[in-house]
């Protein structure tokens, strides 16, 4: 798609006249754009060299325009979108990553951001909308044709990150009296096809879903075969709302290329391939870990604000914990004054605590995103961290209490210690699964504020557990 419509206000007019940037001048080894390719666009758009600009970045493919306007400051994206306006086609918008493509789309017209949706397929010009105030997102759906209005505000009435959002309405289905040498001509003169498609679905006549025909399976087909006797009737039906993130575990789980979506009631509404499930593998685990952190999304376009409001918010929650920690050490002061040993070895019990904690609870998470840890296996998973917990514990306590007893010469303290550590690294491997279980029951991402509660738990049993030995045993 061209900009051929853009608001003449705001995109100059951008004929080459510079010859296109051949590839091995802007990409590296890793077909990554140089450093100094970057500078030199950069360079141009604050000189106002727009044709130079043009026939710099005419040559390269739509991901790597998408990365250029990444990699440059938020203030030249408006400058490069106006100097690049013929290459701004829907192949680059798809591309551009979320809040990016946001700061740029706000700061063009209705009408253009109207014909750039409706060039893209459903679930990309959803992404682009989805985003935008509602003032601003009714205004482009006013521009759009009746038909692409009708889908978008279809997929948009679904919820956030569901399978309504991600399924693309560009599928080809046909009847079931067909036969296979009706299909090859339907394929063939039909105009309105999808661009791409790997398997037609085979539908009845209220357009419930029977079948899949690949197209493999079709081309090597006798013209007179009946689809419903060569079609694959066993098939992986997604209703329109699940969550995403089910909708990529059956992916991976039936290695599927394509399925297709249904709404309520049974009937065929779009398809949901690969390509767009391998996006939502990369974004849902990027995403665990980085809310185990309490760091948010973690992109580095995102606005400042947002992310000084995310971490700042956690960092609170994190002091708030410290500050019980604090307060148990707090109520052996005077065996500390006693014995100002302990508060030289206190750290290392709850710092091996909530390393042990984190350990199992990445475990756990992943193991919760992904079905493998059911209601079914519950107790047979707390059983094996319990296992490990108590081996682990074991051989740290054998280990630090060795060490302590001979350093500093006093075995009692070697024992507490060793003791110590094994009821927090027991504290620890329970924490860690029954945190994330208890909050996923309570259908709260275990994702977001496991890590608070796990640490909290292996810092308050660590001090408690090391001091309260000490002065149970007399050393303090």
């Amino acid at each position: 798609m061209t900009m051929d419509k853009l608001d003449p206000d705001l995109l100059e007019s951008a004929a080459p006249t510079a010859e296109p940037a051949l590839e091995s001048d802007s990409l590296d080894a890793e077909n990554t754009l140089k450093p100094e390719f970057v500078r030199r666009v950069r360079d141009r758009l604050e000189a106002g060299e727009n044709d130079a600009v043009y026939g710099m970045v005419e040559g390269l493919h739509p991901a790597d325009i998408a990365d250029l306007f990444e990699l440059l400051d938020s203030d030249d994206r408006p400058a490069l979108a106006s100097a690049i306006s013929d290459l701004m086609g829907s192949e680059v918008y798809a591309e551009l990553n979320d809040y990016v493509r946001e700061d740029i789309v706000e700061q063009l017209p209705a009408e253009t951001v109207a014909d750039i949706a409706e060039q893209l397929d459903t679930d990309d010009a959803v992404a682009m909308l989805e985003d935008l105030d509602e003032e601003d997102q009714q205004a482009v759906l006013a521009e759009m044709e009746p038909e692409d209005r009708a889908a978008i505000e279809t997929a948009l009435s679904y919820p956030e990150e569901s399978a309504g959002r991600l399924m693309s309405r560009d599928f080809v289905a046909v009847p079931e009296h067909m036969t296979v040498g009706d299909l090859i001509d339907f394929l063939r003169d039909g105009r309105d096809l999808a661009n791409e498609f790997w398997e037609v679905f085979i539908v009845d006549a209220r357009f419930h879903p029977l079948g899949t025909c690949a197209l493999s399976w079709i081309l090597r087909t006798p013209r007179g075969i009946a689809l419903t006797d060569v079609m694959q009737r066993d098939q992986t039906l997604i209703p329109v709302t699940m969550d995403q993130e089910e909708v990529a575990l059956r992916f991976q789980k039936y290695a599927l290329i394509s399925a297709a979506v249904v709404d309520a009631d049974g009937r065929l509404v779009g398809q949901i391939t690969v390509d767009d499930v391998v996006h939502i593998i990369q974004e849902e685990a990027g995403e665990d870990v980085l809310l185990l952190s309490g760091a948010g999304d973690g992109d580095i376009n995102e606005p400042i604000q947002t992310t000084i409001r995310t971490r700042l918010t956690w960092l609170v929650v994190n002091l708030g914990t410290a500050i019980i920690a604090a307060s148990v050490v707090g109520l052996f002061q005077g065996a500390i004054a006693k014995f100002a040993l302990l508060a030289v070895l206190m750290p290392i019990v709850s710092g091996m605590g909530g390393n042990a904690g984190t350990q199992t609870l990445a475990v756990i998470v992943r193991a919760l995103a992904t079905n493998q840890l059911t209601s079914t296996n519950t107790w047979r998973m707390i059983g094996r961290e319990f296992s490990i917990a108590s081996a682990n514990g074991l051989t740290l306590g054998a280990l630090i209490g060795t060490g302590v007893a001979l350093i500093f010469g006093n075995p009692l303290l070697g024992a507490v210690i060793a003791t110590a550590m094994l009821i927090n690294n027991l504290i620890a491997g329970l924490a860690g699964i029954l945190v994330p279980v208890t909050l996923d029951r309570l259908k709260i991402d275990p994702a977001v504020s496991s890590a608070v509660f796990v640490t909290m738990a292996t810092d308050v049993m660590g001090f408690f557990s090391f001091l309260g030995l000490a002065v149970l045993s007399g050393l303090a």
